[in-house]
């Protein structure tokens, strides 16, 4: 969990709403995108938990997208912190620029913001 917080308020920018870096579950916000994270613990049923450590250390299929009004400031902070990043930043067809990231356990993030000038 420490390392999860760590990366996800340090590297990206996020608030820890609730929870602390020894605890099992917190809760983190991004503007107004809202992310939980959990380890196994009591209060979980025991299948649920064998989940989480089954996720644990593997790749996830999930890509989350968030909006990012800061989008270039957050693209050079990661960049600076040595993330990998799994698509750099562009303006895309689809009229918003946006890049994708791995955290530190494989999930992918996609960063977007939808520019008000259209651009060529």
């Amino acid at each position: 969990m420490q390392t999860a917080i760590e990366f996800y308020t340090g590297v990206l920018g996020f608030t820890l709403d609730r929870g602390e870096p020894t605890g099992d579950n917190s809760s983190l916000h991004r503007g107004s995108a809202r992310i939980m994270l959990e380890v196994p613990s009591d209060h979980f049923s025991d299948a649920y938990n064998q989940a989480i450590r089954e996720r644990i250390g593997g790749v996830s299929a999930t890509a989350l997208y968030i909006e990012a009004p800061d989008l270039e400031a957050l693209y050079g902070r990661v960049r600076a912190a040595g993330v990998t990043i799994a698509d750099p930043l562009a303006y895309r067809p689809w009229k918003q620029q946006e890049f994708t990231i791995e955290d530190h356990v494989g999930n992918w993030l996609t960063f977007w913001s939808a520019p008000q000038k259209a651009r060529p």
